[in-house]
């Protein structure tokens, strides 16, 4: 039986968080995906400072319903 994988689309912008991160890290702002390679920051990191993360670690932060 063959596997699915299914590819999340992420928009910049958008907050993700590291599968299995651990929920007292807040997300992560997603400034661009590109080739499998997607770039985030933290907003207290200030605009400069990025990260670059393979996209499969990532998932679409859920929103908090107050």
């Amino acid at each position: 039986m063959a596997t699915q994988n299914v590819v999340e689309l992420l928009q910049p912008g958008s907050f993700v968080k590291l599968r299995n991160q651990p929920d007292d890290l807040p997300p992560f702002q997603l400034i661009q995906c590109r080739g499998g390679r997607c770039w985030v920051r933290q907003q207290t990191w200030g605009p400069l400072v990025q990260w670059e993360v393979e996209h499969r670690k990532l998932t679409a932060a859920q929103q908090r319903v107050a």
